[in-house]
């Protein structure tokens, strides 16, 4: 299955429906130097799963420049819902609050700023979602306070979880470890019903029983 023609497809199937893409944010942005966004299809998976659970408050780890929290947002406040979303670097979060001024969204989203392995201890629940594209090394020690977090019925999505599997760049091999450890212990999770989708560079979609 080539999956370089399926995205191509399914981008140009898609392409007059989408307002929000990543090209466009992209170029729009300031800051050119930042951690890679995600593909438009996790984009569209993510606006889709806040559709079908009306969610109204969404805990992002990891916002770069912001293009996938604006597309979020874009439907939280359909809810009148908010967004918390966690940047470790001050420059990029900056450029991703400016972002979210451009877009109209910035009064649904909370942008903290520092280190997620002490903000997510600090806050409480109950999320209906939370989106994890942070440093891969995190996601394993994450995971409990992201399980506390999360109400019952709440979803987990977390990017990049088929790094262990595709043909990845050598200079992202030391990566492989933490996400092959986290994806075993969402998979062995008795709290969770899990998968994972071959979208992007995988995507884990669990539910919290």
């Amino acid at each position: 299955m080539n999956f370089e023609t399926i995205n191509k497809y399914i981008a140009d199937l898609y392409a007059n429906k989408t307002s929000l893409t990543r090209s466009k944010y992209e170029s729009s942005t300031e800051l050119k130097d930042f951690v890679p966004v995600v593909d438009d299809d996790v984009a569209m998976l993510l606006r889709l799963l806040l559709q079908l659970t009306c969610a109204r408050r969404v805990l992002e780890i990891g916002t770069s420049i912001g293009y996938s929290t604006t597309s979020m947002a874009q439907v939280v406040k359909k809810y009148d819902g908010k967004i918390i979303t966690i940047e470790f670097d001050e420059k990029v979060a900056s450029q991703a609050q400016t972002n979210f001024k451009r877009a109209g969204v910035a009064d649904f989203i909370e942008l903290q700023i520092g280190d997620a392995q002490v903000l997510i201890p600090q806050l409480q629940g109950d999320f209906d979602l939370i989106f994890q594209d942070v440093d891969k090394r995190l996601y394993p020690r994450l995971l409990p306070d992201c399980i506390r977090l999360l109400k019952q019925g709440g979803l987990l999505v977390a990017e990049d979880t088929l790094f262990p599997v595709i043909d990845l760049d050598p200079e992202w091999h030391h990566l492989i470890p933490p996400i092959e450890e986290f994806n075993h212990l969402v998979a062995n999770n008795p709290e969770l019903e899990s998968t994972i989708l071959p979208i992007g560079d995988g995507v884990t979609l669990a539910i919290k029983k």
